[in-house]
C-alpha cells in the first residue's frame, strides 16, 4: 500500500499534475493556433469543446469508479478481483464508445442547429465533433490502462502518455492548422484532427506499457477471463454515479456557455479565453484529486480507517500550497496569463478582470474537492452525485438569474462560480460529519 508520508503523497500526485498541466498545455495550443486562424474556428473549437468534454466524462467517470474499486482491491490484496474489475470496465467503455459515437453522428447536428443561434458556427461545431468522436475508441484503452496504473499509484507513467499526446499535437496543429509543407490548410478540422491523432499516439503507448510492463505480473489482467455479471453490476455501482456526476457538471457550464454566447458581443470569446486559463488552476487540484482517491480507497479497503483524516489533512495543505505556487498569477498579473491564448487587447482586459473575480473560487474548490474525493473514494459515489446535483442546480438557477433577469456584466456573472464550490464544499464535509456520527469508521475529525 502507498505511504502516507508528504513525500509519498507528492510522488503520487505530482505526476498527475504534470499530466493536467500538459492536458491544458494542448487546449492552450489548440486555442493559440486558432485564434490566429479566424474567430469562428476559435469560438467554434471552444463551445464544441465543451460538447466533446461533456461526453468524454462518460469515459473519466467509468475509469474514476475501477480506479476506487481497483484500490480497494488492492488494499484488500486480491489480485482476481482486481483483474475482474480491469476487464469489466474495459468492456463498459466499449459499449460506451459504440453508443457515444452515434450519438455525434446522428443527433448532435439537430442539436446543435436547434441551440446555437449562429448557424454557420453551429456547423463548424458540429464538423468539430464529429472528428473528435473517434478519439471515443481511443479512450477505451487509455482510460482502461490509465485507472489501473492510478490505483495501483503508478502515475509517472501517466505522465508519459500525457507528455507523447501534447508533444504530438502541437506537432500536429502546426502542420495541420496553417498547413505547413506538404499538408493542406485545414484550420478548425485540422486542430480536431491533431488533437484525435494525438490521443492515439498516447494510447498506442500506454498499451505497449500493459503488454510489456510488470503489472500483469502481479495482477492476471490477461491470464483468464474474470467477468461476470456480478462484477459488471458492481463496476456499474461506482462508475454511473460518478460518470453522471461529470456529466452534469459539464452540461451545466455548457449551457451557461450557450447563455453567453446568446448576450452577443465578444462575451463568449472572453469567456473562452477564462476556460482555458481557469484549467491551469485545476492542475493541483485534479492531481490531489486522484491521489486523494487512490489512498482513500487503499486505506478503506485494509480498513484502517484511523489513517483517513491524516490523509485529508496533508492532501489539503500541499493543495493550498501548490494552487498558491501555480495560480497568484490570477491575482497579480492576469493579463499575462489571457495573453497565452489570446493577444486581442480589449479581450485581454476583459478577460483579466474576470479571472480577479473568480479567483478566490479556486482556493475554496481545492480545499472543498479532498472532501468530495474522500466521499469517492469510500464508494459512496452515490452521495458525490447528490452533492454534484445540489451544487449544478444552484449555479444553473444563479446564472440564469445573473444572465437572463438582472443582466449583470460578464465580469459579475462570474460569481456564479462561488455558488458551486461553496455548494460542493460545505455538503461533503457535512456528510463526512454525518458519517462519524452513524458508524465507527472515523473519516473525518
Amino acid at each position: 500500500m502507498l505511504d502516507i508520508r508528504y513525500k509519498s503523497i507528492l510522488t503520487v500526485a505530482l505526476p498527475m499534475m504534470l499530466s493536467g498541466f500538459i492536458q491544458s498545455v494542448i487546449s492552450i495550443t489548440d486555442a493559440a493556433f486558432l485564434s490566429r486562424f479566424s474567430k469562428l474556428a476559435y469560438d467554434a473549437s471552444g463551445s464544441a469543446g465543451l460538447w466533446y468534454i461533456t461526453m468524454y466524462m462518460v469515459f473519466i467517470g467509468l475509469g474514476d469508479g475501477a480506479q476506487i474499486a481497483m484500490a480497494q482491491k488492492v488494499g484488500e490484496k486480491n489480485a482476481k478481483g482486481f483483474a475482474a474489475v480491469f476487464q469489466s470496465n474495459f468492456l463498459i467503455l466499449v459499449i460506451s464508445a459504440i453508443t457515444l459515437t452515434l450519438l455525434v453522428q446522428l443527433c448532435m447536428p439537430s442539436l446543435m442547429a436547434y441551440l446555437v443561434t449562429n448557424n454557420e458556427l453551429a456547423r463548424a461545431e458540429q464538423s468539430f465533433l464529429e472528428i473528435r468522436s473517434y478519439s471515443f475508441w481511443a479512450a477505451t484503452i487509455t482510460i482502461s490502462i490509465q485507472a489501473s496504473y492510478l490505483a495501483v499509484g503508478k502515475t509517472t507513467l501517466v505522465l508519459i502518455t500525457s507528455v507523447i499526446a501534447a508533444v504530438s499535437n502541437i506537432i500536429l496543429d502546426y502542420v495541420l492548422v496553417f498547413g505547413i509543407g506538404p499538408f493542406p490548410r485545414l484550420g478548425l478540422e485540422g486542430a480536431a484532427i491533431a488533437s484525435t491523432g494525438a490521443e492515439f499516439l498516447a494510447m498506442l503507448f500506454l498499451l505497449t506499457t500493459l503488454i510489456g510492463g510488470k503489472l500483469k505480473k502481479h495482477y492476471p489482467v490477461w491470464k483468464e477471463n474474470f467477468i461476470t455479471k456480478r462484477q459488471m453490476n458492481e463496476n456499474l455501482k461506482i462508475g454511473i454515479p460518478l460518470l453522471f456526476q461529470g456529466i452534469v457538471a459539464l452540461s451545466i457550464w455548457t449551457i451557461f456557455f450557450i447563455w453567453i454566447e446568446q448576450m452577443g458581443g465578444d462575451n463568449l470569446t472572453v469567456s473562452l479565453n477564462i476556460r482555458y486559463v481557469y484549467f491551469l488552476a485545476f492542475i493541483p487540484i485534479w492531481g490531489f484529486a486522484a491521489a486523494t482517491k487512490t489512498y482513500i480507497a487503499q486505506y478503506f479497503g485494509a480498513k484502517q480507517f484511523e489513517q483517513i483524516p491524516v490523509i485529508q489533512k496533508r492532501i489539503q495543505l500541499l493543495t493550498v500550497c501548490f494552487l498558491l505556487l501555480t495560480f497568484h498569477g490570477s491575482i497579480f498579473y492576469p493579463e499575462a496569463l489571457i495573453r497565452l491564448v489570446s493577444d486581442h487587447p480589449e479581450h485581454v482586459v476583459k478577460s483579466a478582470q474576470i479571472l480577479r473575480v473568480v479567483s478566490g473560487s479556486i482556493l475554496i474548490y481545492g480545499l472543498g474537492s479532498v472532501y468530495l474525493q474522500t466521499i469517492s473514494g469510500l464508494g459512496k459515489t452515490r452521495f458525490t452525485f447528490a452533492v454534484e446535483c445540489l451544487a449544478t442546480s444552484l449555479y444553473i438557477i444563479s446564472a440564469y438569474l445573473f444572465i437572463k433577469v438582472w443582466n449583470w456584466p460578464i465580469q459579475w456573472v462570474w460569481l456564479v462560480e462561488y455558488v458551486y464550490f461553496i455548494t460542493m464544499g460545505l455538503s461533503s464535509f457535512a456528510y463526512l460529519k454525518w458519517i462519524n456520527r452513524i458508524t465507527d469508521k472515523i473519516v473525518y475529525e
